[in-house]
């Protein structure tokens, strides 16, 4: 997963890509970077980390022009070295391109194969950089036709940002796999991942842009075009169940009221007898608040996060994601002591973080432990941006239910079913990707695809 900002026609460009870059910083905490153009000469600056540390006042002052777009990266595919950070910039002949990518494409490899045996030199592993050498070897002469040109030969997930020269272009791939929105401040265009970047620069939510859309946005002025077949949506649904912002609206609802729903329609499928609900912070948070009030039972405070320490699941290497889960939260003793618990949770994922969690709640004194999970068990790969790419990291691909609850010494473990989930949603079932939990694929993906993704972290 990755966060993605474009701004035009902003005097204060590169301060606001920065700004919307800290919005979106959940969506990736490897590494971050912006690129400016002022007429036709771009300006970049990249690095390792959170956007806090790797941008300062001085850094800022020098990206200037009134045209900039933004990343914030985790990688799925690719390695999480320096020449791997996003955006993207190249300069070929007389035109300069940067790029930034959310998703993953399902044809990297033939991609891959096809430019290196015209004769490409690839400097990285990432499938974004392939989209810029299928830009940069377009015959077409006009610019919408080279986009057009290359986007046409992308299968698999992307939203994405581009600058060409002076212009901004904004795409997002048929099947609208990944979020992206179009806002507006004081006449200047925005593009951005989640609608929370819109909020914190005061922008205003104009509309998404669509499945198959791309947008080109010269100044202030907007030029939309669909030139793609239309698809059947495949909305992302984990972008809901945990990845997005509570205060994001995305595919045209509330993410905070959606968890809300989860966890109402989980208390009805799963009810607990029990003391209390509570929470593992905070991406359970809105989840467990709709299973206590349509269960009746107190929401109790059993943990607190440490909000210094980031996220757990999108850390990319095992050894510091078991790191933070020690450090990340810490129980409330005289909450628990001796108390029956309804503990909701947003997903299980490895199972190695909420094994964790559900042993220092049981060594903290509880009596009895309840587990609810506000989405089905994750069975199957997803190949389209979110990390979970071979069934091995799946713990509920290999193993039962019951197995999973004696593992985790539960005395129960219930998840919300399928069809309870996409009743949640509020959209019509066939809107949404849910191949990670029934490996109904929307596009086809192959086994040697599986097997033979590129080198990841």
């Amino acid at each position: 997963m990755c966060g993605i900002f474009g701004i035009s026609g902003h005097n204060e460009a590169a301060r606001l890509a920065y700004l919307g870059l800290y919005a979106l910083q959940h969506r990736g905490e490897e590494s971050c970077g912006i690129v400016t153009c002022e007429k036709t000469r771009m300006r970049s600056h990249q690095g390792m980390g959170l956007v806090g540390d790797v941008f300062k006042e001085a850094t800022l002052k020098t990206l200037t022009g009134n045209i900039a777009i933004g990343h914030v990266r985790y990688s799925t595919t690719g390695s999480s070295v320096e020449k791997n950070i996003q955006p993207f910039l190249v300069r070929h002949q007389s035109c300069s391109m940067a790029i930034a990518h959310n998703g993953n494409l399902t044809n990297t490899l033939g991609l891959r194969d096809l430019l290196e045996g015209k004769g490409s030199i690839l400097q990285t592993s990432m499938d974004s950089e392939l989209i810029v050498h299928l830009l940069a070897k377009s015959r077409r002469k006009d610019r919408k036709e080279r986009v057009v040109d290359a986007l046409a030969q992308l299968e698999g997930a992307y939203s994405l940002v581009m600058l060409m020269d002076d212009v901004l272009v904004a795409a997002r791939d048929p099947f609208g796999f990944r979020p992206l929105c179009l806002g507006r401040i004081n006449g200047s265009y925005v593009v951005a991942s989640e609608t929370c970047a819109l909020d914190l620069i005061q922008a205003k939510y104009v509309r998404d842009i669509e499945p198959g859309e791309i947008v080109f946005i010269s100044g202030k002025k907007l030029e939309s075009i669909k030139p793609f077949p239309e698809r059947r949506h495949a909305f992302c649904i984990f972008e809901y169940i945990y990845f997005s912002r509570p205060d994001s609206n995305i595919f045209g609802k509330n993410v905070y009221q959606t968890r809300k729903r989860l966890g109402r329609c989980l208390a009805k499928e799963a009810p607990v007898k029990g003391d209390f609900v509570m929470a593992i912070p905070d991406s359970g948070s809105y989840a467990a608040t709709g299973f206590a009030e349509e269960s009746g039972l107190p929401l109790e405070t059993g943990m607190i996060r440490n909000h210094y320490v980031g996220r757990t699941f999108i850390q990319p290497s095992q050894l510091i994601r078991d790191f933070r889960v020690r450090i990340k939260l810490n129980p409330i003793l005289d909450v628990i002591r001796g108390k029956k618990i309804g503990v909701v949770e947003d997903s299980i994922v490895r199972g190695t973080t909420s094994k964790a969690r559900i042993k220092t709640i049981r060594d903290s004194g509880a009596k009895e432990i309840h587990l609810r999970i506000s989405c089905p068990p994750l069975r199957f790969p997803c190949f389209y941006g979110i990390d979970f790419p071979t069934k091995k990291e799946l713990i509920a691909s290999r193993r039962s239910v019951a197995w999973i609850r004696e593992y985790m010494e539960l005395d129960s473990l219930d998840y919300l079913s399928l069809s309870g989930m996409l009743k949640s949603m509020l959209l019509p079932e066939c809107e949404f990707c849910t191949a990670c939990f029934n490996g109904k694929y929307p596009t086809p993906v192959s086994r040697k695809h599986g097997k033979d993704m590129l080198e990841k972290k």
